[in-house]
């Protein structure tokens, strides 16, 4: 499978806005689509600060409608990232990442310029899918950017659910996917092979070799759609399946997930804010920045277990 997609134009590079419903704006959000019912832009006064209920529903409402928000223009501190994370909800858990000395909640994501170690996060996942109750959003501000390279991707859960024939979509919805962190947190997984020049503090376990099930098709709690629910490293096999069976089903799977159509490539800029939907997207940080450093901050809010309805 190969993982990377290095051509795909992000919303801004194709200079056109796909239309999509108009928005409710407020004096203090206006949303700008970039991708109808996948990403949008969102303009607002400084996040890290107590916002009134109406900016507050206002975002909801946008990210209901699109899993990827864009908030530029914000220079976030861990601190100040943690203060708007919490008026979205509670935080998440981090299981093998150490969070950062700024705050308990918030994990700095950081790559020196002579680390050799691979990049956290390189290869397309749905943050910690591997839980029983998985994060709903992710939050990640940008604090020291590459001058070139960086850019993290998306594909779409809902338009891969969408895009697939009634016949598969009916074959696919009783199913159960098994879900692990062995591969990448297990005592023989990615990060047990590190060298020293990681930076970030990956935590090695056992526990890590847990397995959870999740519906392979999900519904969204909010939006009510239905989200083709995998990724390629947490998602090791499909319940009731031999392994070479489960192993062609979901290689098929993640090759469909992982066309142009349903992806959208963000390239970063100074001072900005992305925040996504782990219920309905899966994401890959790309490289290409080899010799300089980059250094984000990141939040997790907390989930609840995936069902289908």
């Amino acid at each position: 499978m190969n993982r990377s997609v290095t051509n795909i134009p992000s919303g801004e590079e194709q200079g056109t806005i796909i239309p999509c419903p108009i928005e409710p704006q407020t004096t203090k959000v206006n949303v700008k689509p970039l991708h109808a019912g996948f990403v949008a832009s969102v303009d607002t006064p400084s996040l890290d600060r107590q916002l009134d209920e109406e900016t507050l529903n206002a975002i909801r409402h946008a990210w209901r409608q699109h899993p990827v928000l864009i908030f530029p223009g914000q220079d976030l501190d861990p601190t100040g990232l943690a203060t708007f994370s919490k008026q979205l909800g509670e935080f998440g858990d981090d299981p093998y990442v150490r969070a950062s000395k700024f705050h308990e909640n918030i994990i700095e994501v950081r790559r020196e310029a002579k680390e050799t170690a691979p990049i956290f996060g390189h290869s397309w996942h749905s943050d910690w899918s591997f839980q029983a109750e998985p994060p709903s959003a992710t939050l990640l501000q940008s604090h020291v950017l590459p001058p070139f390279g960086g850019d993290t991707v998306f594909a779409s859960g809902y338009k891969a659910y969408e895009a697939l024939s009634s016949a598969m979509q009916e074959m696919l919805l009783p199913l159960k996917a098994i879900h692990s962190a062995r591969s990448a947190y297990g005592p023989k997984g990615l990060f047990a092979k590190d060298d020293d020049t990681r930076s970030m503090k990956i935590i090695v376990s056992k526990d890590a070799e847990e397995t959870c099930l999740h519906p392979l098709i999900r519904t969204h709690p909010e939006s009510g759609k239905r989200a083709l629910y995998i990724n390629h490293v947490y998602t090791v096999g499909i319940d009731g399946f031999k392994e070479s069976e489960s192993s062609a089903m979901l290689n098929y799977l993640f090759r469909h997930m992982a066309q142009p159509a349903f992806i959208y490539r963000h390239k970063w800029r100074e001072n900005a804010l992305l925040m996504w939907d782990n219920r309905c997207v899966i994401h890959y940080a790309d490289g290409g920045y080899t010799g300089h450093q980059r250094i984000m901050y990141r939040a997790t809010l907390a989930g609840e277990r995936p069902v289908l309805r």
